[in-house]
């Protein structure tokens, strides 16, 4: 597997820093994966990443900022008379919440254009989407980003959904449960989270969260579950569980789960079981928790 694209939406990040002031970033959660996957793989394998941003000055700076990071941004849209979201981190014991401005977001127009979408997907051999993806997209586009991702997947490409949930992002639950089916449904692998799953769906084990993604057609599903087990299932592999090492203390859990997809794709991009796979995106998200921010370039110092 020689190249992977993440596709979503990078956003204007204030983060807090020290003496109650905030700092100001780039980061968004498919971003964050190809970020984290860029400094895991061997160079001779390719991470892009595939949105939509305006061509107003901080537009050219986020591209500029891609592309300094070593992901290609060959793919990235310019639309006229949009810009770039923002949103603000609040912390409280660790835990996050999102303030959000997004109104004018390019990132919403991505999948406007199919054949631009088919040009994009056509030289990955991984492509890696969230439920925050699917959620910015009007329904129409959700379907054409949707069909894309069916005709790359008949091309040879792996599909990747990490479930993310941000409610606020749909319409109502119904919509909601439906644009995460329908995500799942043109996936090889999902990763969704047990209790956004419980908060969805009412799940009450996390097999029924395999279950349920199992049945959409995916071949590989992994049940996060913060600080507990992970529960693996892989068609040619079987079930398997992983116990991630206690943390000793949660600074920011920001970009937990971007940064386990990325060891996870990472570890199987490179020939690592599924369950190896899980060891090293639960290992890469404890030590991404202990620090402040979506990216956390000190771990890899």
């Amino acid at each position: 597997m020689s190249r992977l694209l993440c596709v979503g939406e990078i956003m204007v990040e204030m983060a807090p820093a020290d003496g109650g002031l905030f700092g100001m970033g780039f980061a968004g959660d498919t971003f964050n994966t190809a970020w984290y996957a860029r400094r895991l793989l061997p160079d001779d394998v390719g991470v892009g990443y595939l949105t939509a941003v305006g061509t107003d000055a901080v537009s050219d700076s986020m591209v500029d900022f891609i592309a300094a990071q070593g992901v290609d941004a060959s793919a990235v849209q310019r639309v006229p008379d949009r810009t770039v979201g923002l949103y603000m981190i609040q912390l409280q014991d660790g835990e996050r919440s999102f303030s959000y401005w997004r109104g004018q977001s390019a990132a919403k127009t991505l999948a406007d254009d199919a054949a631009a979408l088919d040009a994009a997907f056509a030289g990955a051999s991984v492509i890696q989407f969230s439920g925050i993806t699917l959620a910015i997209l009007s329904d129409a586009a959700r379907a054409r980003f949707c069909a894309a991702l069916t005709r790359a997947r008949a091309n040879g490409a792996h599909v990747a959904f990490d479930t993310n949930l941000r409610p606020r992002l749909w319409a109502g639950p119904q919509a909601m449960r439906d644009g995460l089916l329908l995500g799942a449904g043109v996936a090889d692998t999902v990763l969704p989270s047990f209790d956004e799953e419980q908060m969805c769906f009412g799940d009450a084990t996390p097999a029924e969260t395999i279950a349920r993604y199992r049945a959409a057609g995916a071949r590989t599903v992994v049940v996060k579950n913060g600080a507990d087990r992970c529960h693996i299932w892989d068609a040619d592999e079987g079930e398997a569980t992983h116990d991630p090492a206690p943390v000793a203390r949660v600074v920011d859990s920001t970009a937990a789960g971007d940064s386990f997809g990325a060891g996870f794709l990472a570890a199987r991009m490179t020939g690592a079981s599924a369950l190896e796979a899980t060891q090293q995106g639960a290992a890469l998200a404890g030590k991404v928790v202990q620090k402040r921010g979506a990216l956390a370039p000190e771990i890899f110092e």
